[in-house]
């Protein structure tokens, strides 16, 4: 739970050539704006590109279940791990989650079991797309920069998508800070500000109630209490 940047890619080409061409230029505009890491393109094929063939200590694990997609079907999720991987990582900063960026064909159809009977059935995933996320709110932490580090994450990741977009394989993004679609850093800087109170004033909530066995990010801020005393305040004056 925290302000996160959703995003799904989309190259409309069937060759691999050229998806990793588009990636490539993603991965050098990445490296002219402020992240703190971006790493290299890796590729992955057949049971490699899948993250529960690898232990805990891969080093793209987290790429790799992002990777990963989920088809409905009669109302029941099924992982679909993707055929062939293209794709990077990068790291936009202290305390902000790490923003992957790919490209993966995926199978069209899977076989799924339904009352002992396996049938087929399509995926529906495009050839060369990606779905993902990053979770930059908690780069607001003051010990990791505060409302300055955040931005500087959360615009980062941000401009690298408008650079997706303009390489034409920007498919969806949906900001929950709003700042892809209004452009308003000072209406950003309030937003997370919102998130933090609201989640710390949860997490008091259920400190309350369990101890020490909740742990959450926001419990880490060193100004934790005094968001948490915002928040319950926000959420008693807003019943």
């Amino acid at each position: 739970m925290g302000l996160t940047i959703h995003y799904r890619l989309q190259a409309n080409t069937p060759s691999p050539t050229k998806a990793r061409q588009l990636l490539e230029q993603l991965r050098k505009k990445a490296l002219d704006l402020p992240f703190k890491e971006v790493g290299e393109i890796t590729e992955f094929t057949g049971e490699s590109a899948d993250h529960g063939r690898h232990d805990k200590d891969e080093e793209n694990r987290w790429l790799l279940i992002q990777a990963g997609q989920y088809v409905n079907v009669d109302e029941r999720h099924y992982h679909v791990s993707p055929q062939r991987l293209i794709a990077f990582s990068t790291w936009p900063g202290e305390g902000c989650e790490p923003a992957n960026f790919g490209l993966g064909i995926y199978p069209k159809t899977i076989e799924v079991e339904e009352r002992g009977r396996r049938r087929k059935v399509r995926t529906n995933l495009g050839d060369w797309s990606w779905s993902s996320f990053c979770k930059t709110q908690y780069a607001s932490n003051p010990e990791c920069g505060g409302v300055e580090n955040f931005l500087r994450c959360h615009l980062a990741v941000v401009a690298l998508l408008d650079h997706a977009a303009e390489l034409g394989i920007l498919k969806e993004v949906r900001d929950e800070g709003d700042f892809y679609e209004k452009r308003d850093v000072k209406a950003l800087a309030a937003e997370v500000g919102d998130w933090n109170s609201l989640i710390a004033g949860w997490a008091g909530r259920l400190k309350d109630q369990f101890g020490d066995a909740i742990q959450a990010e926001i419990t880490r801020f060193p100004n934790f209490e005094h968001l948490e005393a915002k928040g319950q305040q926000s959420k008693s004056s807003n019943p």
